[in-house]
């Protein structure tokens, strides 16, 4: 039986960084994957959906070229090989991070893991789209265990599971699109999806059980993705209600987004001793760490924040700690990012969650209809918007909606990380003419010194 310092289980974005990271740092490092490198996010999730937002956010910006003088007339969507571009970024991605990982020294192991004890992991043939190819059982032990195994759809037992009412996943194995949709779910993953469709000419609606879509933004956020999507996308959103047995019906597809449930079937977790919780996630400490000593567990899994980026944050504290390092809490501050259309963003507190917290806070917006660099681009959806402590202007939070919102709420990562006051932001110089200068007018706006804004009215 080989023995190694430590193994990762699940080849996503919490695991291949932790792999790496540990090897960096010395360690004899393994990897087991049951499907394909990269996991959820690169082969039916972050990159897949991002390939096709991006082909029918082009398609959108050709339907209103004449804004610029550029006359396209006829053109078409060839969704088959939009799909073959999907198929090859992620094809190319995969390969790299098989790259990455040989390079560091990391054994990879195809198959599914499971424990045999805290030290000691089985690995069996895959059964899961035949990807493995081992074919006889394989046993290693290890020091220490990362489990990066992710999460799936969550699909209600009412529904049935056929070519008409499909998840996330097997909505991204289409190679062409429906005539009419309905979406399940008014969360990011539906939204995004939808506003693909839609922006390829397909007839969308989103039910939404809960009051409104897209519940973890402010409320003024909301309303302005909400407008947009219904406005100029023509999607129908119908909140506060189930999905009827008629809207169902009535559609060519059906896409279930209700949320996301974790991955540990096969894990065997109880001869290693790990608990869950009710919900199934593995609980970790700030550093990863779960109620056995020597086992981490990264990512969806462990039910905190369920992003990719965070779970490469995750991996690689979680790598670092197993490695002997001063152990290094859990970052706290997530940017989140939703490629609707318009695109939106956030990061710390919202608005809500601060005064729910009895925080005093200041505000400041400013729109993208007054900034001249998203005029000469024709795109003025939206605005920035910062959340300040009132007493001592200490960001607290941010949020973006509208063009580059995705790309926008970095700089603002940044300055709330690096405990920024208002003031500041506002003396840094942003160049002009950027969309990222919004910023620094928005951070003028929370004290009514906004050149570019109107002065406020006087109570």
């Amino acid at each position: 039986m080989e023995m190694f310092d430590i193994v990762v289980i699940g080849a996503g974005p919490g695991g291949y960084p932790s792999a790496i990271r540990a090897a960096q740092l010395g360690a004899k490092v393994a990897i087991v994957e049951r499907e394909q490198l990269g996991g959820t996010c690169l082969n039916w999730g972050c990159i897949p959906t991002k390939a096709l937002i991006a082909g029918a956010d082009l398609f959108g910006r050709i339907q209103h070229a004449s804004q610029f003088g550029i006359n396209i007339a006829g053109a078409t969507v060839d969704y088959a090989a939009l799909c073959a571009h999907k198929n090859k970024v992620v094809t190319q991605l995969r390969a790299g991070i098989g790259q990455l990982l040989t390079g560091h020294g990391v054994k990879q192991f195809t198959g599914q893991a499971s424990f045999i004890d805290r030290h000691t992991l089985e690995i069996a043939p895959s059964k899961i789209n035949s990807v493995a190819r081992a074919t006889e059982l394989i046993r290693i032990g290890a020091q220490k265990i990362i489990l990066a195994t992710g999460s799936t759809s969550v699909v209600p037992g009412f529904l049935p599971r056929n070519d008409r009412i499909v998840e996330s996943r097997a909505f991204l194995d289409r190679t062409s699109l429906p005539s009419s949709m309905t979406v399940m779910g008014g969360g990011y993953i539906g939204c995004e999806l939808a506003c693909m469709a839609a922006l390829l000419g397909v007839k969308v609606t989103i039910v939404e059980l809960l009051d409104d879509i897209l519940l973890l933004l402010d409320a003024d956020v909301r309303r302005e993705v909400r407008h947009h999507m219904e406005k100029n996308l023509g999607i129908t959103i119908r909140t506060g209600k189930p999905l009827e047995k008629e809207e169902a019906e009535a559609a060519e597809l059906v896409l279930v987004s209700v949320g996301r449930q974790p991955v540990t079937d096969g894990l065997k977790l109880e001869n290693a001793g790990v608990k869950t919780n009710d919900r199934g996630f593995v609980p970790v400490d700030d550093f990863g760490r779960t109620n056995v000593a020597n086992i981490f567990a990264v990512g969806d899994v462990n039910g905190r924040t369920q992003l990719a980026h965070n779970a490469s944050s995750q991996g690689v504290i979680a790598a670092e700690t197993a490695c002997g390092q001063r152990p290094r809490a859990y970052e706290t501050l997530v940017p989140g990012v939703i490629f609707t259309a318009p695109e939106v963003a956030l990061v710390g507190l919202t608005e809500e969650e601060a005064r729910k917290q009895n925080r005093a806070v200041l505000t400041g917006k400013f729109r993208f209809a007054g900034l001249g660099r998203a005029l000469a681009a024709g795109e003025t959806t939206g605005f920035v918007k910062w959340i300040a402590d009132a007493a001592t202007e200490q960001l607290l939070g941010a949020a973006a909606v509208g063009p580059h919102a995705t790309e926008l709420i970095a700089e603002a990562t940044l300055a709330i990380r690096s405990e920024l006051t208002v003031a500041e932001v506002g003396r840094a110089i942003h160049a002009h003419p950027t969309f990222s200068e919004s910023w620094m007018e928005a951070a003028h706006a929370v004290h009514g010194t906004c050149i570019h804004a109107l002065p406020r009215r006087k109570k």
